[in-house]
């Protein structure tokens, strides 16, 4: 399973990438997101660095341990989280664009158990929409807090 969502953000490509890797504030400017708890800080770039958050989704708020994989300065950064039977990969990619910052976030699954996946299947619809809305919504809050303060420049 793959979600994607995007958004413009009416701002320039760096001032927009210095918001989505400001990870440990990101409290702040994503409601989702109640709280975060640096890990591991490698502090000579973002791979490796490890966090818990904290966030509400589908109605109870849920804690995952997240780490950076993969990063290519201002176009992408990738980060995984892991539980029994399923691994979450999620995806924040920038463009720039002639009218701002093309912003998007993909979300992938990777599911290991049978069980896992029979629940998925037959709760998929229903977790699809939910986890596209919260993708959805953590965009236009990355937007607004872009858009809206002077925190990029």
């Amino acid at each position: 399973m793959k979600i994607r969502a995007e958004i413009l953000v009416n701002a320039p490509l760096g001032d927009v990438w210095k918001v989505i890797t400001d990870i440990k504030n990101s409290a702040e400017f994503i409601s989702g997101i109640q709280k975060i708890d640096v890990l591991e800080d490698p502090g000579n770039g973002l791979v490796g660095f490890k966090w818990e958050e904290t966030r509400t989704m589908f109605g109870r708020t849920a804690t995952e341990i997240m780490w950076i994989t993969d990063l290519e300065r201002n176009k992408y950064y990738r980060t995984r989280a892991e539980r029994p039977n399923v691994v979450y990969i999620s995806t924040l990619l920038v463009e720039e664009g002639p009218d701002g910052t093309n912003l998007a976030m993909e979300f992938e699954a990777e599911i290991s158990s049978i069980w896992t996946k029979i629940m998925s299947s037959v709760m998929g619809v229903f977790f699809n929409k939910a986890t596209r809305d919260a993708l959805k919504q953590d965009l236009i809050d990355i937007k607004d807090y872009v858009e809206n303060s002077s925190n990029g420049s």
